[in-house]
């Protein structure tokens, strides 16, 4: 797959003439695979029923469907967008129909329906007048997301409508990582992944393992203090602590993980690795979890030491990217070893192998590189270098490094 330049990725609008003294000193900011969306994500709304459910009525509202987590899609570059009567009969007529307030109170734990996410808005040409209740009336075109995994009461309705949509042409994309999305599809099924598998995995509280709720359009979930269990009254439940202080709403995360390009003291080689389950000649950059009370340069040396034996000094941030599997923060790095530190040793034994290249060969295989899941040889060339393509953010570190991150001499 031919790819010495990344996808063509949305500038952010705050990005667009960006002449600032920050871009001038440091280049321009790099814009990631999953991130650069263009969405107005509307937090405050989120709790706003009264906007919620026009928006989602409206003529202007799409929607995009996951099931099992796989996003319905109309070609492996763009995602299908539904209207409204399209995907009522998986969601109701009445989305959003109940303030928070009155949800809660109305809990009722055998009562399950599908669940619909708030992702934001756009502006252009669908943007239509949607009122709100505090903030007067706005003009943008809502974008929401719907669990259509057939499962529960709804499994049959939720089968023909997948059914009925195959007939349109759409399908379901089951191997998301391929990475085959166009970039704003991408940040979309980004966004719209991590928060249906956040939902998803956590449907008891943490704190008293009963029954919880999804409030504020899916960005959050409580522990409601009654429970109608089937019945027409609303039963009280057993204290619990997440009810109380700061602590009475469960919100989703993020995982920090850091990866890093790591250059040899000389600026001449980089320190690459491969796990068991790579390509042939398939390397990477090394990455991990980042620890409680660790810092994302700490984490760099821990775990290039622990996984490569390398000992790192200096490490400086170069950019960041979500990752939906299930909600990764990649953050990207460079860093560079310490002289007498460059000898490779598998501490840890994660990696199968673990190699210094030379900046030249990387440059090389990053003229022709591989997704994850080709393990196809390339001829006469299967013994050459082979690295991720530019939609993993380890491309883009080694693209920094050999277009003279560390040198200065990158072009802005």
């Amino acid at each position: 797959m031919k790819s010495s330049s990344p996808p063509p990725l949305p500038e952010p609008p705050a990005l667009r003439g960006d002449a600032s003294m920050l871009t001038r000193r440091f280049g321009k900011e790099v814009v990631n695979y999953y991130s650069g969306t263009l969405l107005n994500r509307y937090s405050f709304l989120r709790s706003d029923s009264r906007f919620l459910a026009s928006a989602a009525a409206s003529s202007a509202a799409r929607f995009i469907v996951l099931s099992n987590l796989g996003p319905l899609i109309q070609d492996k570059r763009r995602l299908a967008h539904l209207t409204f009567e399209d995907v009522r009969p998986v969601i109701g007529s009445a989305p959003f129909a109940l303030s928070d307030a009155d949800a809660i109170k109305d809990f009722d734990s055998s009562h399950k329906t599908p669940l619909v996410l708030f992702l934001g808005t756009l502006d252009g040409d669908g943007a239509v007048d949607l009122e709100t209740s505090n903030h007067g009336t706005i003009k943008a075109q809502p974008y929401f997301a719907v669990d259509a995994t057939p499962k529960g009461p709804m499994a049959d309705a939720i089968a023909s409508f997948l059914s009925d949509q195959e007939a349109k042409g759409f399908s379901i994309q089951t191997d998301a990582r391929s990475m085959t999305l166009g970039p704003e599809a991408a940040s979309m099924f980004a966004q719209a992944r991590s928060m249906m598998d956040w939902n998803v995995r956590n449907p008891f509280c943490a704190g008293c393992g009963c029954p919880n709720l999804s409030v504020e359009a899916g960005y959050k979930r409580v522990c409601p203090p009654t429970d109608r269990k089937g019945s027409s009254e609303s039963h009280p439940r057993e204290d619990c602590p997440t009810r109380h202080g700061v602590s009475n709403v469960c919100f989703p995360r993020s995982d920090p993980t850091m990866i890093a390009a790591v250059v040899s003291a000389d600026g001449q080689r980089i320190l690459l690795g491969r796990q068991a389950r790579y390509p042939p000649h398939w390397y990477s950059t090394l990455a991990g979890f980042l620890e409680p009370g660790e810092s994302v340069e700490e984490a760099v040396r821990r775990e290039v030491w622990e996984e490569a034996g390398v000992k790192v000094g200096r490490v400086v941030i170069h950019s960041t990217q979500p990752w939906p599997y299930p909600s990764t923060l990649m953050l990207g790095a460079i860093a560079q070893a310490l002289p007498g530190g460059e000898e490779i040793t598998l501490n840890d034994k994660e990696l199968e192998g673990a190699k210094w290249f030379t900046i030249d060969e990387v440059r090389e295989a990053l003229k022709e590189t591989t997704p994850l899941g080709d393990t196809t040889s390339r001829g006469e060339k299967n013994d050459r270098l082979r690295v991720p393509p530019p939609t993993a953010i380890a491309n883009r570190l080694m693209t920094a490094v050999v277009e003279g991150f560390l040198t200065g001499i990158a072009k802005i």
